[in-house]
């Protein structure tokens, strides 16, 4: 049963440059019980090890966390993983949709780009990603995107904000209007990624406070 993407909370991404094998296990299961609300399997350097990503694919399914499959619609058809996110030479959202059926997450990233997140969601998309809103290890040569965007755009589906974002700054992108936050390094370059994840999951609590005393 394909878990419900989310309104809100910490979208997980994993690393596997530092933790691999059984570690990245451990690491995943303290960072679901540290509050993630998804968790996308990212591996860009080696061929996927299919036990790992099924034991993953498990350990979400016991936490109801949806289970996100980076950039390959193959992969998250043979593991019957909840769905795929999609960059831009990755294919588009219905072709997705064709292939991973009506009930699949489909995301996509949008970058910069406020028109390629308007037509995602008009092909059922069911969120889109911006970013990267600060400087990034991961992708250090990313497009720099201003804050404002999460201001001005209007979508019926969840954003996600991603991109060097960590305890300290991630508020500023709440304020501003993301619903969910990605992060990789903050979560899965840190010794314990559970209370990591319960640092983030705290910038949540804090923001859904502000928003009931300070309605629009």
């Amino acid at each position: 049963m394909i878990a419900p993407f989310p309104d809100s909370g910490l979208y997980a991404i994993t690393d596997s440059s530092r933790w691999s094998g059984r570690k990245l296990v451990r690491a995943v299961g303290q960072c679901l019980d540290g509050g993630a609300k998804v968790l996308q399997f990212r591996e860009k350097t080696r061929e996927p090890d299919m036990t790992l990503v099924r034991e993953l694919l498990k350990l979400c399914r016991s936490h109801s966390v949806p289970f996100i499959i980076n950039d390959d619609i193959d992969l998250a058809l043979r593991v019957n993983a909840d769905g795929v996110h999609l960059g831009r030479r990755d294919g588009d959202v219905v072709q997705a949709r064709q292939r991973l059926g009506a009930g699949a997450i489909v995301g996509i990233s949008c970058y910069d780009l406020p028109g390629r997140a308007l037509q995602a969601e008009r092909d059922g998309a069911n969120y889109v990603a911006f970013g990267a809103f600060f400087p990034s290890s991961t992708k250090p040569s990313a497009t720099p995107v201003d804050h404002d965007i999460l201001k001005r755009i209007s979508l019926r589906v969840p954003v996600v904000a991603i991109g060097g974002i960590t305890p300290d700054n991630g508020n500023q992108l709440l304020e501003a209007g993301a619903n969910l936050l990605a992060v990789i390094k903050g979560i899965f370059g840190q010794d314990d990624p559970r209370k990591a994840a319960e640092n983030y999951r705290q910038l949540f609590e804090l923001s859904n406070g502000y928003r009931k005393s300070h309605p629009p």
